[in-house]
């Protein structure tokens, strides 16, 4: 056997398996709108019985697989399903006799077969035969289930007769010898009369017998058959077969301790009539658990069909530790057998299975180690592709994340291997992509614009590559430009000088032909890369007044005065705006920023600056100032954008707020309400630039916080502000943001106590479970001078909310080659108490199913307010008033 199957699971043992295959040319896609239809079948119940019967299907299977059958049942193909196409009558006998070919190719093992022809009508579809069944169309077949069903029972009464047969075996000594194909030319000329020889012959049988009972439901029979199995093949050392019945008793375990199954398949396998029900309540006690096998209960042949004596007497179900000791035993005696690698190798991935739902990661990475270096034949491409896809899948099953993405960019390198005559880069970059979460790398920017660097930057960095490389060969260089925009933002404090000028220099290569812009990418699976603004990197824009700050001193011991100072530039169009300035004597370290106005677009170089000292005139270029290891700073100055003001009806705050962006903020206002009160902020957009603004997105986002908000904070209708675009040089827009917090007080102890120092008696949450205490009179109970700190709205009872409101916009020659601004405008809320719940009880009503809610409302503020509820009278509450 050459093909694993790496979806194999432990569950996988007690199902018959049954290929659906078509007969000659059927359309791809109606065959598996078919073959999905005939897939639903997959557990029926099996008729005057409470056993279930399992069917795993599949479209293609090698032949050489079915030649181990013997070995494990569930390997052997009992059921085969053709379809086929036929229009007209002269074509059945050939399509026929095609049934019939593609039946012996499988002859040996099958129990039924079937013949679903689609398209023929007439007297030949009207004759009445059970292995073909005639539909006229792939649209017009409403009882495929039915005929599936049908067909599963016919498996199984093949299935049970041989059960049957193989059980109550009256042959005497005779018992053939089960062998696996590479086993056949080792047992010629073997003495057939020698005890060792039946013995083999006897364990096998029962391992075989077990299998069988797997498949039919039988659960409890199927553990003690295996467990008579391995003591008979443990005796006589046939370890190839002595580790199939360890596997079959781990597989009939594990199906009874995880009846939802362990290979992520929707539908759980419910436990039926044969489980263990004296056991159950013992099933995940840990320690070893022997069968005890009476000698007496064993026939000359070693087998018998009467197996409640040993069931009665046998602790038949493995633990859940167990089961794991035995996986690695029969996966011990596996690797004693070359030829049986695909049999280790599918009994590594069940175990792994196993223990990623008995989460124990550490041991199931074992395994799947071991797996890892397990030989097998030379591999195909796409069977390579197909083994490091499903190691990937296993160690994300079990926690092992960068693991995972190790094998899933192996898979992605093995679809672009030099032997592939066409490379599926279009597959590459998709497995590519699915890497990122192990390596800790999205591809939003906005991820790295804060804290330390996660993951390990090298990796990240071949990994950026590779998808840029991919981009490229698939033909995508927008792509291309996005990632390696993403890698020169982000990964810059990690790439040496002469990667930077690489990086750049490709990057440019890039942009000649496709430029990179501010724009959403989607990719065809729906994945969203947001743009990549070079933040790290210095931008000016076309039109506005630019800085650049130089850091001078004064040697003289004399104020110096320095006249007409300015910048000199190359490669664009600049007014540079001169300066005067004077030097204290001896002067440390002293900053002066010279400013201008680029008047292009493209690449500005600062060679240096000029000034005037002593009525001399001098221009001094950066590359001949000593202590200076550059000889220029290079400026990109992209097209002009509008610029906006923002004012606001609230006043200035004097808490600062910092946006995790970076963005600096230019106002701070602040606003104190009550709870549950609702106020508009309005704010006034002011184009202070020379282009027109056209585009503006806003978002919120609340930070500093742990309260917990109930409903909408902060909500607007940009439609409004919108229909006023675009929004001309030196007009205004307004735009109104609703303000509305509702928070929870039951947690302020201080003010609970303030409340029932004074007379209150409060329950915790707004209509929470009853309080039972009397409200005392507030004459008795308040003092006469109460402390500062316990007066209703006291400091300490406010809770504090803080918003980042973040505008983005554009407009003007910049939004066409998709730049825009950012601004951030940081609110800051204070939230007093309003209206407390202090008591909750009922009074019955008139009818039993009815009955009158009793609230106490004490009003905590200063002010006079207004309770309004549904076919209630409005309720009037004076200052620190409760009422009922």
């Amino acid at each position: 056997m050459s093909v694993p199957d790496y979806m194999q699971c432990a569950e996988d043992h007690q199902t018959l398996l049954v290929v659906v295959q078509p007969v000659g040319i059927v359309p791809e896609e109606s065959f598996f709108k078919v073959y999905k239809r005939i897939s639903t079948v997959n557990q029926i119940s099996v008729r005057d019985s409470q056993r279930l019967l399992y069917i795993r299907y599949r479209h293609h299977y090698p032949p050489e697989n079915n030649e181990w059958g013997d070995f494990q049942t569930h390997r052997k193909v009992v059921g085969l399903i053709t379809i086929t196409d036929c229009s007209s009558a002269k074509d059945w006998p050939q399509t026929f006799e095609k049934f019939h070919l593609q039946k012996e190719i499988y002859g040996s093992t099958l129990y039924d077969s079937r013949l679903f022809v689609f398209g023929l009508q007439g007297e030949i579809a009207e004759q009445p035969r059970t292995d073909v069944a005639f539909y006229p169309s792939y649209d017009e077949c409403e009882n495929v289930e039915k005929r599936i069903e049908d067909f599963i029972e016919s498996l199984f009464i093949v299935l049970e007769s041989k059960r049957l047969d193989r059980a109550t075996d009256k042959s005497g000594d005779k018992i053939p010898l089960l062998c696996v194909p590479f086993e056949k030319k080792d047992f010629v000329g073997l003495d057939t009369d020698s005890r060792h020889y039946k013995k083999s012959c006897q364990g096998r049988m029962r391992k075989h017998v077990g299998d069988l009972c797997l498949q039919a439901g039988m659960l409890q029979d199927s553990l003690v058959h295996y467990h008579m199995a391995v003591e008979l093949l443990r005796s006589v050392n046939d370890f190839l077969w002595l580790g199939a019945a360890l596997e079959g008793l781990c597989s009939a375990s594990v199906i009874y301790h995880y009846p939802g199954g362990t290979g992520g398949k929707t539908g759980g396998r419910r436990a039926q009539g044969s489980s263990l029900p004296a056991e159950a309540g013992n099933r995940h006690r840990p320690g070893a658990q022997e069968v005890l096998i009476d000698p007496g209960a064993l026939t000359s042949n070693g087998i018998n069909a009467d197996t409640s004596a040993e069931i009665g007497r046998a602790k038949n179900c493995l633990s859940p530790e167990d089961i794991i000791d035995k996986y690695k035993e029969a996966i011990s005696y596996y690797t004693k057998y070359k030829n049986a690698g695909v049999i280790e190798l599918e009994a590594c991935v069940k175990a792994v299975r196993v223990l990623a739902i008995q989460k124990r990661s550490m041991e199931a990475s074992e395994f799947l180690q071991n797996a890892v270096y397990i030989n097998l034949r030379q591999l195909s491409e796409e069977e390579k592709i197909q083994r490091y896809s499903i190691l990937s899948e296993l160690y994300e099953c079990i926690g092992f994340h960068r693991k995972s993405a190790f094998f899933k960019r192996v898979a992605a390198m093995q679809c672009v291997a030099p032997s592939i005559s066409e490379p599926g880069w279009r597959a590459c970059y998709k497995l590519l992509l699915e890497t990122l979460p192990g390596y800790s790398l999205s591809l939003d920017p906005k991820d790295f614009s804060k804290g330390t660097h996660r993951g390990w930057a090298a990796v990240q960095m071949r990994l950026l590559h590779e998808l840029v490389y991919a981009s490229r060969r698939m033909g995508n260089p927008a792509l291309s430009v996005r990632h390696l925009s993403f890698l020169l933002q982000t990964m810059l404090d990690f790439l040496s000088d002469q990667e930077k000028k690489d990086v750049t220099q490709s990057l440019e290569n890039y942009t000649s032909k496709c430029p990179g812009t501010m724009e959403l990418i989607t990719l065809p699976d729906g994945l969203k890369l947001p743009p990549v603004p070079f933040t790290k990197l210095p931008i000016w824009v076309q039109g506005d007044v630019c800085e650049v700050q130089l850091m001078v001193y004064n040697p003289m011991p004399f104020e110096l005065r320095v006249e007409n100072m300015g910048l000199m530039t190359s490669g664009v169009e600049f007014e540079s705006l001169p300066a005067a300035l004077s030097l204290p004597a001896e002067s440390g370290l002293y900053p002066v920023t010279l400013v201008g106005v680029p008047q292009t677009t493209g690449q500005i170089t600062i060679n240096g600056y000029h000034t005037s000292v002593f009525g001399v005139f001098s221009d001094c270029l950066l590359d001949n100032l000593p202590g200076l290891k550059t000889n220029g700073c290079s400026v990109e100055v992209i097209p002009a954008l509008p610029r906006l003001q923002i004012s606001t009806s609230l006043p200035r705050s004097a808490h600062t707020l910092q946006p995790s962006s970076g963005d600096e903020i230019s106002t701070n206002v602040s606003v104190q309400l009550y709870n549950g009160e609702t106020q508009q902020l309005i704010i006034k957009l002011e184009n202070i630039g020379t282009e027109p603004l056209e585009k503006l997105e806003v978002t919120a986002k609340t930070v500093n916080t742990k309260e917990k908000l109930y409903g909408e904070f902060l909500s607007w209708k940009l439609e409004d502000t919108l229909s006023q675009f675009p929004l001309k040089p030196g007009k205004i827009a307004t735009f109104t943001v609703s303000i509305k917090v509702k928070l929870d007080f039951s947690c302020q102890e201080n003010l609970l106590q303030d409340l029932n120092d004074d007379g209150i008696s409060v329950s915790g949450l707004p209509l929470s479970s009853p309080f039972r205490q009397v409200v005392k009179s507030r004459v008795e109970n308040k003092p006469i001078n109460p402390p500062e700190s316990s007066k209703v709205g006291d400091f300490s009872h406010v809770k504090t909310l803080e918003a980042i409101l973040n505008f983005k916009y554009s407009g003007g020659p910049g939004h066409v080659d998709g730049y825009y601004r950012n601004l951030s405008l940081g609110l800051h809320v204070e939230v007093e108490p309003s209206v407390f719940f202090t008591r909750v009880s009922t009074l019955p009503a008139t009818s039993t199913r009815q009955c009158h809610l009793l609230l106490d409302v004490f009003n905590s503020t200063e002010h006079e307010l207004t309770i309004s509820a549904k076919n209630n009278e409005d309720l009037v509450l004076h200052a620190a008033e409760c009422q009922r």
